[in-house]
């Protein structure tokens, strides 16, 4: 084979382990299991459960599909979450005065009460991963995935 047929068949090849989408991601799941250990072990949380959770922990009252917009999830991961959240207690419903066709959510007292026990929970993951890379490398990860997120996420 010649350099010039040699080099259209490596074109013609995607190294997926080297494919950027592909390695965002991998990493981006392994992270996730990594941290749903931990919700699912405590309260036997799902990821859209703990991300509804979360969501809800941190802007209070929002409807589904506010909720769906922020974590990124499809309208019926959202659905199943607030669903199961509601029958244990930690979120509530209420009709919006404004269009009934809408719901807003927020969390009960229980909801927030495992919430608050949560945030320290998930601040020690992210700071056990973090510690394990370099103050240089921390840095450069924070800027790369801050200049990722403005050009692909602009809204």
């Amino acid at each position: 084979m010649n350099d010039n047929a040699q080099r259209e068949d490596e074109a013609a090849v995607l190294a997926l382990e080297g494919f950027l989408p592909y390695r965002l991601n991998r990493l981006a799941d392994a992270v996730s299991r990594e941290f749903q250990k931990i919700y699912k072990q405590r309260h036997g949380l799902t990821r859209p459960e703990w991300r509804t959770l979360a969501t809800l922990g941190q802007f209070g009252t929002m409807t589904a599909t506010a909720i769906g917009g922020h974590s990124s999830m499809h309208k019926t991961k959202v659905s199943r979450a607030v669903a199961e959240l509601e029958q244990r207690k930690w979120l509530e419903r209420t009709v919006d005065p404004e269009d009934r066709r809408v719901e807003q959510l927020r969390l009960t007292k229980a909801g927030e009460k495992i919430y608050r026990e949560m945030v320290p929970l998930a601040r020690s993951f992210e700071k056990t991963i973090l510690d394990r890379i370099s103050d240089t490398d921390r840095a450069a990860v924070a800027k790369a995935l801050s200049a990722l997120e403005a050009t692909l996420l602009q809204r």
